[in-house]
């Protein structure tokens, strides 16, 4: 009689369907990314950003206490700086008591256990924007990589477990590990941003932290010269291949849903964890789908995230962080 073998058996009831479910999602999936800024008692909505904050230092130990509570135990911190303090070489960034350095020490004041890890780029201190020294109208690559590997030892020796360099120059997985241990800062781990694209659905992200390129003549106006070519697939395996040699021990891509793909690449060409980040576009479309009627918010975000982890993400790098977990439990 056909057919013999009926799928639609393990399909029956959600009894059946949660016993034979692949994919499960759980607060330990998470790495939820944290915006922090100058002042006392500022809590400040992102307005391309619906529901997400960028906090003062004092309002930031709240937060990490409420993420705490609900299970999430890693965090990923930006830092907005002030313009007067940017400059072509990102000085600000090495500077000890500076705010990446003050937030870092605040988590772990707070919460010794939470996992920090720190985005480890100049755009946010960069009077240009970029992620890079620029000269001559370029982006500058080795000079970049010391003032980075310069970076994470300033990072590491504030706390932070791990540093998380978002910049796409060449070599500088192992100018930072190099720096780390020769400083003797060999358990502070690295998570590479490996394959990182030139994408557009960076825009909100940017309005958080006021780091988008600048529109000056002479200047790069995007960061296509160092960031990947959205077209390319076989390059991130490269990519990913030499931050690995170089000492990586995560990687990461990013952004999320439109490389699902490259996440399954990787996956089955190394024994590595991965981190996707889901970036701030595609958080703000699904909250303005939603605000218009248009989708259904908890239903497609957990869609989105389950996604990200069923194409081999170890790590959810997620603005949705707090919502799902307080959705799944």
């Amino acid at each position: 009689m056909f057919p013999i073998r009926r799928n639609r058996r393990l399909r029956t009831n959600e009894a059946i369907r949660s016993l034979v479910r692949e994919t499960y999602i759980s607060p330990n999936d998470f790495l939820v990314p944290l915006f922090v800024v100058e002042g006392s008692g500022v809590k400040e909505e992102i307005i391309s950003m619906p529901n997400y904050y960028r906090y003062s230092l004092d309002l930031l130990k709240d937060e990490i206490k409420i993420l705490r509570s609900l299970g999430l135990k890693s965090v990923l911190l930006f830092v907005k700086v002030s313009d007067n303090l940017k400059n072509n070489k990102g000085t600000e960034a090495l500077n000890p008591e500076g705010l990446m350095q003050r937030a870092i020490k605040t988590v772990k004041s707070v919460c010794p256990d939470m996992l920090v890890m720190t985005d480890v780029a100049l755009d946010p201190f960069s009077s240009y924007g970029h992620d890079g020294i620029v000269e001559g109208g370029k982006i500058i690559n080795d000079a970049t990589v010391e003032v980075l590997a310069e970076m994470s030892i300033s990072h590491a020796e504030a706390g932070a477990d791990f540093v998380a360099p978002s910049d796409m120059m060449d070599g500088r997985i192992l100018g930072i590990r190099e720096a780390l241990d020769q400083s003797n800062l060999i358990d502070v781990g690295i998570m590479s941003y490996s394959a990182k694209y030139a994408s557009a659905f960076y825009g909100p992200f940017r309005d958080a932290l006021d780091s988008a390129p600048v529109d000056i003549q002479d200047i790069p106006k995007d960061k296509k010269t160092y960031q990947m070519d959205s077209a390319n697939r076989e390059e991130a395996i490269r990519e990913t291949e030499m931050d690995i040699n170089e000492g990586a021990d995560i990687v990461m891509v990013k952004p999320g849903l439109c490389y699902l793909d490259i996440v399954r690449d990787i996956r089955n060409s190394f024994d590595v964890p991965i981190a996707v980040y889901q970036v701030s576009g595609e958080y703000a479309m699904l909250k303005a789908a939603a605000e218009k009627g248009w989708l259904d918010h908890d239903a497609v975000m957990l869609e989105q995230i389950i996604s990200i982890k069923r194409a081999g993400a170890n790590i959810i790098a997620s603005y949705f962080a707090k919502d799902v977990v307080k959705l799944i439990s």
